[in-house]
Formats: C-alpha cells, structure tokens, sequence
C-alpha cells in the first residue's frame, strides 16, 4: 500500500519543473489604422451582429445557419472530442486504482496412499480458492512532464473553441455576403428585365417611324439587335441568383432551394459612421489570434514536458491481496498481505531518439509562435483593407448615383431629339447602354458598401456568437 508519507513525498517532488516557460511573443502593434476612422474606444465589433443589419430575413437566415450548419456541427464535435482528451490526459496525475476479485478452482489427480501394498488409491479432489486485492500505482511528476502535458491538452481545448468562434465568424459573415449579393442580382434581374421592355418600345417606335418613312431599315435592325441582345442578359443573371440560392441553401445545412428576400438592395440601411475602436484591442476579440496562442502555448507545454523526459522518472506501486478457501475468511488478517515498490528509472542511452524529440518539440514550438505573429499581423492587413474598401465603395455608389440620374436626363433628351428628328437612333442606343451600365454598377457599388460592413465587422472579430434574437417566422 502506498503509506501517506510516500504520497507526502511525491507532492513536494511534482512541485518541480523544467523548461522555460510560456511568454507572449512581442508582436508590434500599430498606433492607428492605416485609413483614417472613428478610432474611439468604442467600436462596431461591440455590437450584437443582429443589430448591425435591421433585416429580419436575414437575421432569421443567420439563425437558421447557426442551428444547421454542417461546418459549424463538425466544430462542435472537434470541441467535444478536445474536451474528453483533456480530461483523459490529467487523469495521468491522479493514482491509478484497480479492484480485482477471483475464484480459483483447481482439480487434483487422485493420489496414492502411504499404505501396504496393494491398498487402493484416494480418487481426485477439487480445490476451491477465493482470491481478492487492490492495485494502486502513482507515477511521480518530479519534472512536471504530465502536468505539461495536461496543460497542452487544456490549451488545445481552448483553441478548439477559439475554432469554433472563427466557423461561427466565417459562417455568419459568409451568409450576410451571399444574402447581399443575391439582392445585387435582383437588382441587375430587375434592371436587364427594365431593358428589355425599354428596347421593346424602342422597337415599336422605330418600327412605326420606318411605316411612315421617317426612319430606315437599318434603324429597325439596330433596334431588333439590342432587343434580342437585352433579351439574352435575362436567364444569365437569373442562373447566378440560382447559384447564388444554391450556396446559402448550403450555409443553412439545406439542400439547394429558393432563399427568401427580405427589403431590397437599395433600401437596405448603411451605418453612416462605422466605429472600428483602437488597434490595440483587435488581439482580445479576434477569435482566430486567440487560437492561435492557444497553439503556442500547447506547444510550449509539449516542449516541456519533452524536455523532463530526459530527467528521472519515480514510479510507485502498491498492491494489497488476501487469500482464502472460504469467502467470509478474506477479511482475516491471516490472509492478507501487501507489497510496495518504488521505481525510479533514469535515461542513460536511447541512440538520440529522445533528444530528437526535444528538438522537433523545439521547433514545433517556433513554428507556432511565428505562425502566430502572422496571424496578428494578417488581422492588421484584414481591418485595413476593410476601410479601404468601405471608403472606396461608399465614394462609388455617390458617383455612380449621379451619373443613373445624368444617365436618365440623356435618355430621354435622346429620345426627344430622335422624334423631332433632331437627333439619330445611334443616339438614343448609346444613351440607352449607358443608362443601363450604370444602373447595374450602382447596383454593385451599393453591394460592395454592404459588403464592406460586413467585412469590416468580422475583421474587427465583431460579436459573432450563437445567441441571436427570437424567430419572427420561417426562412
């Protein structure tokens, strides 16, 4: 039996440990953002994402992603499977106790008797035996090995639901985008459909203009071609709202399907002001930089507990037993016994393979810190391209805004010089593409500016989480 000064012993000794332990890497962090902002303390990312967008649609597609996904199930598991590690992984410090319990019958052959010749022999017996004990074993973390190697598992548990956030992140911010850009597809649906019908009547009058002698052929021709060319813009843009249904189908954990519509592209609200808050607090609320140091700091567990494998290790072990032909006699003392042995093993040749593994721990080590300062700085790169390209989309949408409604006055100028025959058909056809160019670039600049919103707020590792408010109706 291990006695309580052996246990007494063992504690003091695992209060060692070897190895260098975990420090943050110093990673340089900017003063400010590239593109200028509202640098205040506040910021975007301290917002509820259901109240970033006031579509309820969407909201209630985002919803419906967060309870079906299969990504998201797959991170859910990895967590759990991470978790059940962890604990298989400290249950190394705790004393392993086993009980055993057995019955031993044994025949014996007959056996001769010590007697006069010819006497007859005694036949076979059976031999009954009621065995029990309890075996204990400790092994004694001198150089903090299975500590450390406990304090990995635990780290990796912790980047595994850092993963989780960064599904849930990704997962969320991939929907808003699907959602946005299917409404910019509407609304280039809606305006080739507007074309078509413009080019409808712009026939009809060319045509009766040709009846009266007031037009050539040629004008006919032109005016048949850009129908028939409008005519061909419809089913392409409609196959791309089909593909475009199909992949949020899929971010639903649904198979392909129509996805509804909530307000459409150009009533959808922008943040006039989008607050991105001080660079500094990006490293506490990027969920994937935190994975990251979750990683280094397995690894510099691993590193550790590596390293005490070239240092003794102590194993103590403890076995009680009784032995008994009756059952209600394993209790009595006669029948007991124990026995304790004390192991230590020291490593003296192992041909390199244990330094070997310290090295590859090492290295193992590097490689996560240098991936995660990376990961920092790409988080940098990430919040900056997302202002640049929030500024540029929403400068865009105000100066293709001008130009539809410059584009329009043409339009019709056009279409008024042409019936006072002021003015040629080509006139009216120029005037007609460029409307309508610039109606679909508006589209995509007022895309982009929900685009950007959105990329910012997950750039800034925004409140992307599973809580979300209560259904207002079926997606």
């Amino acid at each position: 039996m291990l006695r309580p000064r052996h246990l007494l012993l063992a504690a003091i000794l695992a209060g060692c440990s070897v190895g260098a332990p975990y420090t943050r890497p110093v990673v340089p962090t900017p003063t400010r953002w590239r593109v200028d902002g509202d640098t205040g303390a506040a910021s975007i990312a301290d917002v509820a994402w259901w109240r970033v967008f006031d579509d309820t649609v969407l909201q209630q597609l985002i919803r419906t992603a967060l309870e079906e996904n299969k990504d998201l199930g797959l991170a859910i598991e990895r967590v759990r499977e991470a978790r059940a590690q962890l604990v298989a992984t400290r249950g190394a410090q705790l004393p392993q106790v086993s009980a055993l319990a057995a019955r031993i019958d044994t025949r014996m052959p007959g056996i001769l008797p010590a007697g006069p010749p010819g006497a007859p022999a005694s036949g076979p017996s059976t031999l009954g035996i009621f065995a029990g004990g309890l075996d204990v074993s400790y092994q004694v973390d001198l150089w903090g090995r299975l500590r450390q190697a406990t304090r990995a598992a635990r780290a990796d548990y912790e980047a595994s639901a850092s993963d989780r956030q960064v599904v849930i992140t990704t997962l969320i911010a991939d929907v808003a985008r699907g959602y946005f850009d299917l409404l910019r597809l509407d609304r280039i649906a809606a305006v080739s459909r507007q074309t078509v019908e413009t080019r409808r009547a712009s026939l009809a009058l060319v045509r009766k203009r040709v009846d009266a002698g007031l037009a050539s052929d040629l004008d006919l021709r032109r005016a048949e071609q850009e129908l028939a060319a409008a005519q061909a813009q419809v089913p392409a843009v409609d196959r791309q709202i089909a593909e475009a249904e199909n992949e949020i189908s899929i971010l639903l954990g649904r198979n392909p399907g129509r996805i509804p519509r909530g307000t459409v592209l150009t009533e959808q609200t922008v943040p006039p002001c989008v607050p991105v808050g001080l660079p500094s607090t990006l490293l506490a609320r990027r969920p994937d930089i935190r994975a990251a140091e979750r990683r280094l700091i397995a690894a510099n567990a691993r590193s550790r507990s590596t390293l005490a494998q070239l240092f003794p290790q102590i194993s103590l072990t403890g076995a009680y037993s009784a032995v008994s032909r009756e059952l209600s006699d394993l209790l009595d003392g006669k029948s007991q016994s124990w026995v304790l042995l004390s192991l230590v093993r020291v490593p003296v040749f192992h041909g390199g393979t244990l330094r070997g593994e310290l090295e590859a721990a090492r290295a193992r080590e590097d490689e996560a810190a240098i991936m995660y300062e990376k990961t920092v700085q790409q988080a940098f790169r990430e919040v900056n391209d997302a202002l640049a390209f929030q500024r540029a989309a929403a400068e865009a949408r105000a100066a293709l805004g001008a130009q539809v409604v410059a584009a329009r006055r043409a339009l019709q100028l056009a279409n008024v010089r042409y019936v006072e025959g002021l003015g040629t058909y080509l006139d009216v056809l120029d005037a007609e593409r460029q409307l309508t160019a610039a109606e679909i670039d508006l589209a995509s600049a007022i895309g982009d500016q929900l685009q950007a919103v959105v990329q910012l707020y997950k750039a800034l590792g925004g409140g992307w989480n599973v809580t979300a408010p209560p259904r207002t109706g079926p997606p």
